[in-house]
């Protein structure tokens, strides 16, 4: 008979539903700790990889973006020569204006200058009587001579002739020489011009005071050759090894939009001014016809040689700082490694670098702000470390094209 306190086999069955029912519990604790656990740990993970910045890389690019280096220039006459007086006096006349075609030789000009001539007469005068005293020195010496053998005269006295007489000719040549000098500067009286050419400039008039020398004031005539002109170009010390004598040259002119011009490089100054950093080069350009003036300004298009080929970069690539001009790689390892670069060339969109990079270094194309030198980086695109090769810049900015 089942007794007060239940029978003996709904106790065990109580206890054994007991343990489950605990066991169960415990699983349920445990099982719970260990999803927290594993969610936490997958947080930590997403969190760790959210902090690794992903950034886009490219390669610098060796193809050569601009060949060509553009400077102002100016166009100066091959031949210019100021035309100064050489003797004073008043302007007596004058033949061709500003603009008018003249050629060697010919009088543009004639000074009226009577003090001159007055002075050239005097020397003549001087000059016919040093002559006229020389001829009466030889006669009385050689009269002097045919006594000397009757011992009418003595030794001493024909030497004194002699010396009187060479001091005579002496005067002789010197006024003669005073004479000849006086001539010649007469002859500039006359205003010449002295190569074939177009008169530029004319600063002078009719009744004007010529002061002798080109000291005193701007010149009468300036004539120049303009057949052929002179093009100064000042081109940065950065080019000059890249810009050979003989090399081709394009120019172009406000007044003639339209139209073109070839120069070539003829001379270099071979050095660099202290002040601006550049160095003076010539470039010779034909103009036969005239078209182009002496003193005008152009736009110099020069054409670039070097032994190799600089490297590009997007100009947001750079990074400057305190310590200096720099660009963020990425290095074999993922990490980011800051690399100082020097510039040849602002190209707008791209950099031209003069040195710091080698041609398979990554490089950043918009590194992020805080980025320090080791810091692990995940490159946009490269899902197993190792994929595709980086674009190009020119390869890049095609497919923006």
């Amino acid at each position: 008979m089942p007794t007060e306190h239940g029978s003996p086999v709904s106790r065990r069955k109580l206890g054994i539903f007991g343990a489950v029912a605990g066991i169960a519990a415990v699983l349920v604790v445990v099982t719970g700790i260990r999803a927290r656990e594993d969610s936490s740990a997958k947080l930590r993970e997403w969190t760790d990889d959210q902090a690794i910045p992903t950034v886009a890389v490219v390669l610098p690019d060796a193809r050569a973006l601009a060949a060509t280096l553009d400077l102002p220039g100016r166009l100066e006459a091959y031949s210019r020569a100021p035309i100064f007086a050489r003797v004073s006096g008043y302007l007596k006349s004058w033949s061709a204006d500003i603009g008018a075609q003249v050629k060697a030789g010919q009088v543009i000009a004639e000074i009226e200058a009577p003090d001159l001539d007055q002075q050239l007469l005097q020397a003549r005068a001087d000059l016919a009587s040093q002559q006229a005293s020389a001829r009466l020195s030889e006669a009385t010496l050689t009269r002097r001579k045919t006594l000397l053998a009757s011992n009418f005269v003595s030794m001493q006295e024909i030497d004194e002739r002699t010396a009187d007489l060479a001091n005579k000719k002496a005067a002789v040549n010197s006024g003669q020489a005073n004479v000849e000098r006086l001539e010649a500067l007469a002859g500039y009286k006359k205003i010449t011009v002295p190569f074939d050419g177009v008169v530029t400039a004319r600063d002078t008039d009719v009744g004007a005071l010529i002061n002798a020398g080109g000291g005193s004031g701007p010149p009468m005539f300036v004539v120049s050759d303009i057949s052929r002109l002179r093009v100064y170009v000042n081109v940065p010390q950065t080019y000059v090894p890249s810009i050979k004598i003989g090399a081709k040259a394009v120019l172009t002119m406000p007044e003639y939009p339209n139209r073109t011009f070839l120069a070539t490089v003829e001379a270099s100054s071979q050095s660099v001014d202290a002040g601006s950093g550049t160095t003076r080069m010539q470039l010779a350009l034909d103009n036969a016809g005239g078209e182009l003036m002496p003193g005008g300004y152009a736009s110099v298009r020069l054409s670039l040689q070097r032994d190799t080929q600089p490297l590009h970069i997007p100009a947001s690539a750079l990074i400057f700082n305190k310590s200096g001009m720099r660009v963020a790689t990425v290095g074999p390892d993922d990490k980011v490694l800051f690399k100082t670069v020097t510039i040849a060339r602002d190209l707008g969109r791209d950099i031209e670098l003069a040195s710091g990079l080698a041609p398979d270094d990554r490089v950043i194309v918009a590194p992020p702000d805080g980025i320090a030198d080791g810091d692990a980086v995940r490159v946009a695109g490269d899902k197993a470390g190792g994929g595709a090769k980086p674009a190009t810049a020119s390869e890049r900015q095609g497919s923006k094209g």
